[in-house]
């Protein structure tokens, strides 16, 4: 055994990186993270925070601001995609508190990252560090940056995405599969809508295609959309690629009114690919980890990727109490152990988008779920 007090770096400063430095900040240890982009902007999507993801925000002191800047929808509903019958609601706003101790809300993605990052000492963010190696041996782990800098520390978590070098590092190469869909999404003001009626929280159901939308803060001057649309022969995976209105209109011609006037408003779009990957044979390999959609990419057809990768950071938290540096490789396999289950079954159920689609579904196992106190397991 030593008392050394061990050193840890985060790669990724994204949601599940920042909660990570928060999650661990809470049980001492102080993790700077190393961030590719130059500079944080007022980018992304919608983002939902289900009452699995909340519990995680209450433990690091941020339920109040979450619900302060947070959408909590009176209802979601299923609904057909020409019709609008109703296949399945379920009723969020005070039943979520109720039934499974958390709300769920609505956000701007960039709203959630500012709020976390209010949460983290200024400090800890290096930007700029575009990691383009990794190196571990007896003394540590050697992050090596497209910038020519070098850092060792004593563990390494990689937060770093769909397209993780820190993956690529611990198990080769590696090509998500795609969908053959496609997400086009958008955030623009409600005024655009010139008074036309929506509904607060809906996931329209096509035949082989989806529209999900909501508001993003509680004055509802913000909507968000999200879709999946087949698109077989497109491959581009940039998240920030500008898509084709008319393409889009095009694509859910004959979609309900309601979904009409909310495609019609909108001023510009995104589009990007719609990848998975099959669940990695492992997620730790010595005093590396990994975190969030490094270790299990889903598609957004459950809401749930954020969430997951919040859970992880707690689960993670808690492996690293007061862990020595010879307990680190135990404590990642811990993690590992504990989340590996649960984060498997997400990705399938997923996968297969019939989630919450007719009444009868039971969310109990998804958002009853609390980080904080599901056993960890024994390795």
């Amino acid at each position: 055994m030593t008392d050394k007090k061990p050193s840890f770096a985060i790669i990724g400063a994204g949601i599940g990186g920042l909660t990570l430095a928060a999650c661990l900040k809470r049980v001492g240890i102080d993790a700077p993270i190393y961030e590719q982009a130059a500079a944080f902007g007022r980018v992304g999507a919608g983002l939902q925070f289900s009452p699995n993801a909340m519990k995680v925000m209450r433990g690091i002191g941020l339920e109040g601001k979450m619900r302060e800047i947070g959408y909590d929808p009176e209802i979601f509903r299923s609904r057909q995609w020409d019709t609008a019958e109703v296949t399945n609601q379920f009723r969020k706003k005070g039943v979520c508190d109720e039934k499974y101790g958390a709300p769920y809300l609505m956000f701007h993605r960039a709203d959630v990252h500012a709020t976390l990052f209010a949460a983290i000492p200024d400090t800890v963010i290096h930007y700029g560090k575009k990691l383009v190696g990794l190196d571990q041996g007896a003394k540590g782990v050697t992050l090596s940056f497209a910038d020519g800098s070098r850092v060792t520390v004593d563990a390494v978590i990689g937060a770093d995405g769909v397209h993780s070098v820190v993956r690529e590092a611990l198990l080769g190469p590696d090509n998500p599969r795609y969908t053959g869909r496609v997400g086009f999404r958008a955030t623009f003001p409600t005024a655009l809508l010139n008074g036309a009626e929506i509904d607060e929280n809906s996931k329209w159901w096509g035949p082989d295609r989806h529209i999900v939308h909501y508001f993003t803060n509680p004055r509802r001057d913000e909507v968000y959309f999200v879709t999946a649309t087949p698109d077989p022969d497109f491959k581009i995976e940039s998240w920030s690629m500008e898509g084709d209105l008319k393409e889009l209109r095009a694509a859910y011609e004959g979609f309900h009114p309601q979904i009409q006037r909310l495609l019609a408003a909108c001023p510009a779009v995104h589009k990007w690919a719609l990848v998975q990957h099959d669940p990695l044979s492992h997620w730790t390999d010595g005093r590396v980890a990994l975190l969030g959609d490094a270790c299990h990419t889903m598609p957004p057809w459950m809401a749930q990727g954020a969430a997951s990768s919040i859970e992880d950071a707690a689960v993670l938290s808690r492996c690293l109490d007061d862990v020595p540096l010879d307990g680190i490789e135990t404590a990642f396999k811990r993690y590992e152990a504990t989340r590996k289950d649960r984060t498997t079954k997400i990705q399938t159920v997923s996968v297969s988008n019939t989630f919450q689609r007719e009444s009868g579904t039971d969310p109990d196992w998804v958002y009853g779920y609390d980080a904080w106190t599901t056993p960890l397991a024994s390795v």
